[in-house]
């Protein structure tokens, strides 16, 4: 009696239907039009308002190395002193030719003295007092030659000192005291960098220059580029510089190898934090209005294109090829093409889905998307 009894209610069990044949639940979003944030970034080069070459005029030995590297220093502070013993010398050459002529001068001068008054009582002839003034005027340009000499081997001795010509940092010092130096030396002896404003210098290519000053027609590309908004620019170790900045100048040619066009943005740097030299990069933020944004885990490859998987209203997924700007929004694209507004799409588990699977939609808010 037990045995059929156990067999009656095995018998009358109802069979169990499979987990996996139940529609799962999947998050799925409806496209709506929503503000987004793109942040393009162009790797970009540094440098100082000003880049001194700092290099000698004259041949000789460093002799004093009056400012470290790094330093700052203030407009006709002594930097270098260069040891050239031939250029003293050429003073003391040229001081002595100088008094040479003074005393040629000074017998000329005596001459015609002595001349004039025998001309006017006629005991010599005009052409006498003639010759003399010309004595006279040959010795006058002899010493006015000899002063020039001298002036210029002064010059020459004023070039073993140099100063600073503007406010800076000073760059590193290749040549050491004792170092033979020239005006004809491969490297300067320092290059001075004015960073109170930096220029960061980064490229375009034609696109991206078309589609970022496009939209103001009726205007010059110098407004259309003073009209652009501030920039952001992220340094070496990823962190972002307090200060924005203002595209100022753009470079007259396109590469025709490369495509790209030059830009220059300017940055205040009062405090001296940014290096000319440095690597850096520079974000320029663009707002897009009403764009319809999808997640980028939401999207799949194929071929190299990018698809989605919709949802209709029986829960059925499709997938469908998508359009997307070049640049991302952060984590999500921006669509230009291929689904449409109030279209709902999954969001979640794409791999899992295939063509013409039915699901659970499980209906996610939307939100803004920046970068």
């Amino acid at each position: 009696m037990a045995t059929a009894l156990f067999l009656t209610a095995c018998g009358s069990k109802p069979p169990e239907t499979g987990y996996n044949d139940q529609p799962q639940p999947y998050q799925v979003t409806a496209l709506t039009p929503v503000p987004a944030v793109i942040n393009i970034d162009y790797p970009a080069t540094v440098r100082g308002k000003q880049n001194i070459e700092i290099r000698p005029k004259v041949d000789g030995y460093v002799q004093q190395i009056l400012a470290d590297e790094g330093a700052t220093v203030k407009k006709g502070q002594l930097l270098f002193r260069i040891q050239a013993p031939q250029y003293e010398q050429e003073v003391l050459t040229a001081m002595a030719a100088v008094k040479s002529a003074e005393a040629g001068v000074n017998t000329a001068a005596m001459q015609v003295k002595k001349v004039q008054p025998l001309v006017k009582k006629e005991i010599v002839s005009n052409y006498e007092l003639e010759s003399a003034q010309l004595a006279l005027q040959a010795k006058e340009a002899e010493l006015a030659q000899a002063k020039a000499s001298l002036q210029n081997a002064r010059v020459n001795v004023g070039y073993t000192t140099i100063y600073s010509p503007a406010d800076g940092i000073i760059g590193t010092l290749p040549y050491k005291i004792g170092s033979l130096v020239s005006s004809n030396s491969p490297e300067p002896l320092t290059t001075l960098s004015d960073i109170s404003t930096v220029h960061v210098y980064f490229s375009f290519n034609e696109k991206q220059l078309l589609d970022l000053t496009g939209q103001d027609t009726g205007k010059s590309l110098d407004e259309k580029i003073h009209s652009l908004p501030p920039v952001q620019l992220i340094l070496a170790n990823g962190n972002a510089y307090p200060e924005k900045g203002r595209i100022e100048t753009t470079g007259g040619l396109i590469n025709t190898e490369t495509g790209a066009i030059s830009m220059r943005a300017a940055f205040s740097n009062a405090a001296g934090l940014i290096r000319s030299g440095s690597s850096a990069v520079i974000r320029i933020t663009q707002p897009v209005n009403d764009a319809l944004v999808v997640p980028a885990k939401a999207t799949f490859e194929l071929q190299g294109k990018k698809f989605v998987y919709t949802v209709d209203t029986a829960g059925v997924t499709r997938s469908r090829e998508i359009a997307v700007k070049e640049f991302t929004a952060g984590d999500s694209f921006i669509i230009t093409g291929g689904v449409k507004r109030g279209e709902k799409i999954v969001t979640e588990g794409v791999g899992s889905l295939k063509e013409g699977m039915k699901i659970k939609p499980v209906l996610q808010p939307v939100t803004t998307a920046s970068r």
